[in-house]
């Protein structure tokens, strides 16, 4: 069995559009909030898994009603869905920062030594890290389901359009496929990128290093996410 071609070079295209659409700063500001309170690098790289599921269920839904009815999503409709993605990273930044703060135990002790009376103040991650157990379902809820939003907005909207250039439905369906592959691969790659230096905070048990990486992710989402709000207004 031979693939033509121009077939060829569309779905090589749509693969590499998806590598690219991992890249988007909503994407990435998403992912930094659930990579922040992840402990392995290997955790990290399973929720950008998660998250690039839940995008192509919702690509391969809204391919399949663009392929059968020949419609596309609406200005008005992908304007709404914008506004809640910029709601959802503002919510996810907020929470991700105060999270991380709560968590902090400030306490200090005194002992004398030498005659001379010292105070020492530490800083403690409260909970303890413990032994952490994956539930798939409870781990990559969120991260689907935010995947799942994105999927319908920004580019992978554009994507859409370029669904009604492919004269075979086949083909179609297979783009989507493969652009959803792309940018389900790039999202794990990056995730685990984004996930190195909390990993490597909490290997060095420096709650202080790994407060700040939360906070910094949390603080950078609600951005992006005011940024879009600001944008549409």
């Amino acid at each position: 069995m031979t693939v033509d071609a121009s077939v060829a070079a569309v779905l090589l295209a749509g693969f590499t559009l998806g590598l690219r659409h991992a890249l988007d700063a909503d994407h990435l500001a998403a992912m930094s909030t659930f990579v922040s309170r992840e402990a392995t690098v290997a955790r990290s790289c399973l929720l950008g898994a998660f998250w690039g599921l839940g995008h192509t269920a919702a690509l391969l839904a809204a391919g399949v009603a663009t392929i059968a009815f020949k419609t596309a999503i609406s200005p008005a409709v992908e304007a709404a869905i914008e506004s809640a993605v910029a709601l959802v990273l503002i919510v996810l930044g907020v929470h991700v920062g105060l999270r991380a703060l709560a968590g902090l135990r400030v306490h200090d002790h005194a002992h004398v030594h030498d005659g001379v009376l010292h105070r020492h103040t530490h800083v403690h991650l409260g909970g303890g890290a413990g032994h952490r157990h994956v539930h798939l379902a409870t781990l990559g809820r969120r991260p689907f389901l935010v995947g799942a939003l994105h999927g319908l907005a920004g580019s992978a909207a554009l994507m859409l359009l370029v669904l009604a250039a492919i004269p075979s439905p086949l083909t179609a369906l297979a783009y989507v496929l493969v652009f959803g592959a792309g940018s389900t691969g790039g999202m794990v790659a990056l995730s685990g990128l984004l996930g190195i230096p909390v990993a490597l905070a909490a290997r060095t048990r420096s709650p202080k290093a790994l407060v700040l990486l939360q906070v910094a992710a949390g603080l950078a989402t609600a951005a992006v996410g005011v940024a879009m709000i600001l944008e549409r207004s």
